[in-house]
């Protein structure tokens, strides 16, 4: 006999359980169901285990999807000042970082037990370990595991993307879309770390752990934060910034120095001009050893005015050609997902079939490094929760 409930969730993250207890509130008999040995994995590790929960600074224009209007209804209607009011309500003492980003002053646990107390007090049920066999629809949504059956009128995909495959993730999501005919906008890997050629790595990787701030750019695309050599490319959260609007094969220009004239100590009357006092001057703005490696490989051609002109322009148009990403194991979320044009922008409810749902990561809709996922997980369950 199946056990019958008004929404079946399937995933137990930020987006699912902000659902479940929006549903719960209403009145809804709700059951979530976890693949995970315990609920909101991705939160705990989050924000280096603090969990930057949301950004104050959160427009559409910090996200990414074919439909770059689709995100505006959701984020309007749940707002970062209403996660910060329930973070307050369970008294979370939090800060702000760079930029906008919040985070607690404790762990991220405290996030995920205040969604766990949230659904306890809405009388919504979540199963844990639980692995989905099959789902049916014919009037109700069935869905079967190894031991047990869940029927609903409901049924909400809240399985995340797939970033971070070690934590559990799947691509159980768009294989429902698929299921039920709607499209898919094509995923990769998001916020990740970029890898380098063999000939680069062989130039730069043994200068792993040097940092600097910089813009990198793609097109319109500018990102001002620092950047981190590693052992294979590049990272940092500009380079993670960027690698959203990457495709293979692209260049990304490098701004080394932004607002920063490197040269000018050479061109004053007087100045010596020699290999020292270039190097003196360039370690001024950037890490000693980068700026050192920078004038073997990149020798000004001349000491004229010209020379000089072009050296510094080299360094703030460095163009890179990553060879690849790190791909899902190191990326924060994935880009692409179900087609916004499937789903009503106001609900969260696929067009084609009635009381299906599609919330979170799994969506084609992406934020920005900082917070800006969180923030469309907590709105996109709100706005399904308040529609089931």
């Amino acid at each position: 006999m199946p056990s019958r409930f008004d929404a079946i969730i399937l995933g137990a993250g930020a987006a699912g359980l902000m659902c479940a207890v929006e549903a719960g509130k209403r009145g809804h008999r709700v059951v979530v169901l976890e693949r995970a040995e315990r609920v909101g994995k991705k939160i705990l590790i989050s924000g280096g285990g603090r969990c930057n929960f949301t950004n104050l600074h959160c427009r559409p224009e910090n996200f990414l999807s074919a439909n770059p209007h689709f995100a505006k209804s959701a984020l309007a209607r749940y707002t970062p000042a209403d996660f910060i009011s329930l973070v307050e309500k369970h008294r979370i003492a939090y800060h702000e970082k760079t930029l906008g980003q919040l985070f607690c002053d404790g762990s991220a646990q405290q996030i995920v037990t205040m969604l766990e107390e949230e659904c306890r007090a809405a009388g919504v049920q979540i199963l844990t370990n639980i692995k989905v066999e099959t789902v049916e629809h014919s009037g109700r949504f069935t869905v079967r595991t190894a031991d047990a059956v869940f029927e609903s009128r409901v049924l909400v995909v809240a399985t995340g993307g797939l970033s971070i495959p070690k934590m559990g993730a799947t691509a159980l999501g768009y294989d429902l879309a698929r299921q039920f005919g709607l499209a898919i906008v094509e995923t990769r890997p998001a916020l990740v770390p970029l890898t380098f050629n063999k000939q680069d790595c062989q130039r730069l990787c043994d200068l792993a752990g040097v940092s600097a701030e910089v813009i990198a750019s793609i097109g319109p695309q500018r990102f001002r934060e620092k950047m981190l050599i590693t052992h294979r490319g590049l990272s940092g959260p500009a380079i993670l910034q960027i690698s959203s609007y990457w495709k293979p094969s692209a260049p990304i220009m490098i701004d080394l120095a932004p607002e920063r004239e490197l040269i000018a100590s050479l061109r004053e009357p007087q100045a010596r001009r020699d290999l020292a006092a270039l190097k003196a001057a360039l370690r001024v703005a950037l890490p000693q050893r980068f700026a050192d490696r920078w004038l073997e490989l990149h020798p000004p051609r001349s000491w004229t005015n010209h020379g000089l002109d072009e050296l510094e322009r080299q360094m703030h148009t460095w163009k890179v050609i990553p060879e690849n990403t790190e791909g899902y194991a190191k990326a924060e979320v994935t880009a692409g997902g179900v087609d916004t044009n499937e789903l009503s922008a106001k609900t969260m409810e696929s067009r084609k079939v009635p009381g299906l749902f599609f919330i979170g990561e799994v969506v084609d809709v992406t934020g920005h490094l900082g917070g800006f996922n969180f923030q469309w997980a907590w709105a996109s369950g709100f706005c399904a929760g308040q529609a089931l």
